[in-house]
C-alpha cells in the first residue's frame, strides 16, 4: 500500500491510498494515521480509494474501526472515488449503508465543517 496525505480545508484530510490494502502492516498505519489525526483534533477524514485495487476483510474492519473512533471524537469518515472492486467489497459487507460514499474527495468533504 502506497499512502499520500494532504489537507484539503483546515481539518480535513484525504489520505489517498493506492495498490493492494491488506492486513497486517497497511492497517496499523491506517490506524496510526487516523489516531495522529484524532489528537491533533483534525477529526474530518477522507479515505480516496480510487487507485486501490485490493481491499481484503481486515480492511473492511480497520475501515469501520476508524469510522467509529472519528465519530467518537465529533468528526467522521467519509470514502471516496472507490475503484469498482472495493465499491463492491464495500456493497456486499453493507458497509455502504452505515460510511458514505463519493464521486470525489472533493465533493466528499462538501458539507464538513473546517476546523477552528
Amino acid at each position: 500500500m502506497f499512502l499520500q496525505k494532504k489537507q484539503i480545508k483546515p481539518g480535513i484530510w484525504v489520505l489517498e491510498l493506492s495498490g493492494r490494502v491488506q492486513m497486517g502492516p497497511d492497517c496499523k498505519r491506517i490506524d496510526q494515521e487516523v489516531e495522529d489525526h484524532i489528537k491533533n483534533q483534525e477529526n474530518h477524514i477522507i479515505l480516496d480509494m480510487a487507485a486501490v485495487d485490493h481491499i481484503d476483510s481486515a480492511v473492511i474492519g480497520q475501515i469501520v474501526k476508524s469510522f467509529s473512533r472519528l465519530v467518537k471524537s465529533g468528526g467522521t469518515l467519509r470514502l471516496a472515488a472507490c475503484s469498482p472492486m472495493v465499491q463492491g467489497v464495500l456493497t456486499m459487507t453493507q458497509v455502504h449503508r452505515v460510511i458514505s460514499m463519493y464521486p470525489t474527495a472533493l465533493e466528499a468533504s462538501e458539507g464538513l465543517p473546517p476546523a477552528k
